[in-house]
């Protein structure tokens, strides 16, 4: 990586800045980190771009209230939007926003007058409908047709008034409850549901409503009755008393909303006409925006000279990409009377950390950079967890058929990318399409070992001869043993599927498979610190940390391995022995150093003390040594610097430069920092306590790759017997 310096005349800043960040080749600094986000030199145009995103993001919003799809665009990083498009694009935006506004107010207040015109004239209904149910011949109400007679035609010796409205039927109960506890059971209550769902523009959603009538007699009462109905959110309208003036508002009504809903429909067509124009369109519009919206703020962080009507720019780029950066910004300023000048700068900062990755081995470096980004040049273990990744899951996953259906699911992923690219996906669907390649090797691994473990779909088949053979005459209950007759060529025996003792011996074995792997996956992964080291020149990292980490990880974890692999070569019954539990070896290993309750070879108990004695000298090893060199280093430094500082004459000048020099490389967030004693023994000391704890905890946690093989297996075996 090297640092770049480009001069870059205002004119063509912008696609400049554009090219260069089409090549993703650039790592631009910023320069103004001094200066409030607010005050910089283009802050104005950023605003004017926001102002455009929200105008999308509200038109989005109403594309998505009504259903109409955007249409997606592939994505093109190399195409250059002109400056006149975007100007014309938030021109547009104006106008559009300004169009829907206008068209999404006068539907909603058309709908808020529909719904006013519905209700009433479903109240009125309503209320027809009562004083004809109740007027009609044969009504057993005492009385009742004297009063309604009395309402209906005016009477004056019985001042009895009613309230009329609609009201959300979750709330009718509770107006009924209210008022009858209110009034103390001195009124009269009527209730009729709506024939048809009322919609709420504000809410966008059908309601459900009931129309209510509620008698009462005194205005007090009346007034108080109002009240409470207007507090649940129920809407009143004022219905004539007799029977000829309400068909006259029914006609009314009935009228207006016929004329209303000619104009609606008006206007929704015009408003969805305008919106189906915007959805071919507006994915582009946003995606453009959005790329100018990263120039301009990737040009807030260079340095603008307003005197020379220049940008200056500072980044890290990889050293041999210098030249094709040289050449396409020059392209660009060819005909003007300034160039662009792009400068190699000398430089102790320790660059950042640049991967190049493709369209296969993204997702693998993905998931290495969620756990942590390797230094500048140290190794990069995105590289070999390709292998080891898939691998390792299809040691847990392990079955052929089940493996096979993965494989096939994520090689239709890859055949079709570029038709899946074009398609808007959601969230989950888009990481299992980021991780398509590592599905693919996942599946096709997951075949191989369930190839091995003799596994499709949790049962066995034989693909050779077994090894075992079973008598052929036995009796109904009785207990069998099989004979070994020969090796299976490649696997395991299809014979252990079907034995008593199968499943304790396919768990023994994937037990301690997963240890192993364990083992051999972090031992590999642990010299990647040696090749740094050596790369970078520094024995102490060698002497400090590496060795007698590998000797702390290696006598306890590399001894366990190489027991696991003993006693697999032991014939534990041709000895007359019983094969000893390497958990319990392990466990008394530290409880009780120098002794062993069941040996598994010869001089185990001295050799065992031993690797407890080193294991506990690595700890103190690694705390102190590196800490204490790096401590030496530091007085060394200082006292040589302080004879510099006593015999060397330096002028006045010459000082002032120095520290001016210094003082900018402390401003600069990737200067080096100085760290006292007491920080590099504290950072050592955690790094110890981390170590010794991941080494115990990623062993074991290696043994997932067991548990989770182990269960699919279990489930499958219970049902076959619970079938038989």
């Amino acid at each position: 990586m090297s640092l770049v310096q480009l001069y870059v005349p205002t004119e063509v800043a912008r696609d400049v800045i554009h090219k260069v960040g089409s090549l993703n080749l650039v790592q631009f600094r910023d320069l103004n980190k001094g200066v409030n986000e607010f005050q910089r030199a283009f802050v104005q145009e950023l605003r004017k771009l926001d102002n455009v995103e929200r105008q999308y993001t509200y038109l989005k919003a109403e594309l998505d209230k009504r259903g109409i799809p955007s249409k997606i665009y592939p994505y093109d990083q190399a195409s250059n939007c002109p400056q006149s498009d975007i100007d014309m694009y938030a021109e547009s935006a104006n106008f559009l926003e300004s169009r829907v506004v206008e068209l999404t107010d006068s539907c909603e207040t058309l709908y808020k007058k529909q719904k006013e015109l519905k209700q009433f004239k479903y109240t009125v209904d309503a209320v027809e409908n009562f004083f004809s149910a109740n007027s009609a011949p044969g009504h057993d109400t005492i009385g009742s047709d004297a009063l309604l007679s009395e309402l209906e035609t005016g009477g004056t010796e019985f001042h009895a008034e009613f309230l009329s409205g609609v009201i959300d039927r979750r709330k009718v109960f509770t107006l009924q409850q209210i008022l009858w506890r209110t009034l103390r059971g001195n009124l009269f209550y009527y209730t009729e549901e709506l024939p048809e769902k009322i919609y709420d523009a504000k809410s966008n959603s059908y309601v459900e409503k009931n129309a209510f009538i509620i008698f009462s007699h005194g205005s007090l009462i009346y007034q108080r009755i109002k009240k409470i109905a207007e507090s649940l959110d129920a809407d009143l309208y004022k219905v004539d008393s007799t029977s000829d003036l309400r068909s006259e508002q029914v006609k009314g009504l009935q009228s207006d909303l016929n004329d209303l809903k000619t104009v609606l429909d008006e206007t929704e067509n015009a408003l969805n006409s305008e919106l189906v124009v915007i959805s071919r369109d507006l994915s582009k519009w946003w995606r453009e925006i959005a790329r100018e919206k990263a120039v301009y703020k990737t040009m807030n962080l260079c340095d603008y000279d307003n005197s020379r009507k220049t940008l200056i720019a500072e980044g890290w780029i990889p050293t041999d990409e210098i030249d094709d950066l040289s050449s396409q910004v020059k392209s660009l300023s060819a005909s003007d009377t300034v160039p662009t000048i792009v400068n190699i700068l000398e430089t102790t900062k320790t660059p950042p950390t640049f991967h190049r990755t493709n369209k296969f081995t993204a997702a693998f470096q993905s998931i290495c950079d969620t756990y942590g980004v390797a230094s500048y040049r140290e190794i990069n273990p995105g590289l070999p967890t390709i292998i080891t990744f898939p691998f390792m899951f299809a040691i847990m996953f392990g079955d052929l058929g089940h493996g096979f259906i993965m494989f096939l699911a994520a090689l239709v992923l890859v055949l079709k990318e570029k038709k899946i690219q074009a398609m808007k996906r959601d969230e989950i669907f888009d990481m299992a399409f980021s991780g398509r390649y590592i599905l693919l090797l996942m599946g096709l691994f997951s075949m191989y070992t369930g190839f091995l473990y003799n596994d499709v779909f949790s049962k066995s088949m034989d693909f050779f001869k077994s090894g075992w053979e079973w008598p052929e005459t036995f009796q109904p209950g009785e207990t069998i043993h099989a004979t070994k007759v020969g090796v299976y060529p490649i696997g395991l025996d299809p014979a252990w599927h079907g034995a008593e003792n199968g499943l304790l011996f396919s768990n023994s074995y994937k037990m301690k498979l997963s240890v192993l792997m364990g083992y051999l996956h972090m031992t590999y992964s642990y010299f990647f610190s040696l090749a740094n080291a050596i790369f970078f020149n520094s024995p102490i990292d060698i002497i400090g940390n590496f060795i007698p980490g590998l000797l702390f990880m290696q006598g306890i974890f590399g001894y366990l391995s190489l027991c696991i692999v003993y006693k697999w070569t032991v014939n534990w019954f041709a000895v007359g022995k019983q094969p000893p539990g390497l958990l319990n070896m392990l466990i008394s290993m530290f409880l009780a150093p120098g002794e062993v309750a069941e040996p598994l070879y010869n001089g185990q108990a001295t050799v065992q003390l031993y690797l407890v004695v080193v294991a506990l000298i690595c700890v103190p090893w690694l705390i102190l040594v590196k800490p204490l060199y790096l401590k030496r280093q530091i007085d060394r430094a200082a006292k040589e610097h302080s004879y510099e500082r006593l015999t060397e004459s330096e002028s006045p000048q010459t000082i002032t430069e120095d520290e001016e020099e210094h003082g900018n490389e402390e401003d600069d967030e990737e200067a080096h920092d100085d760290h006292n004693f007491g920080d590099i023994m504290i950072h050592q000391i955690i790094h110890t306590i981390e170590f010794c704890l991941n080494c115990v905890s990623h062993t074991a946690s290696y043994l997932r790759l067991w548990a989770l093989s182990f269960g699919p297996r279990s489930i499958v075996n219970s049902l076959v017997d619970n079938d038989h």
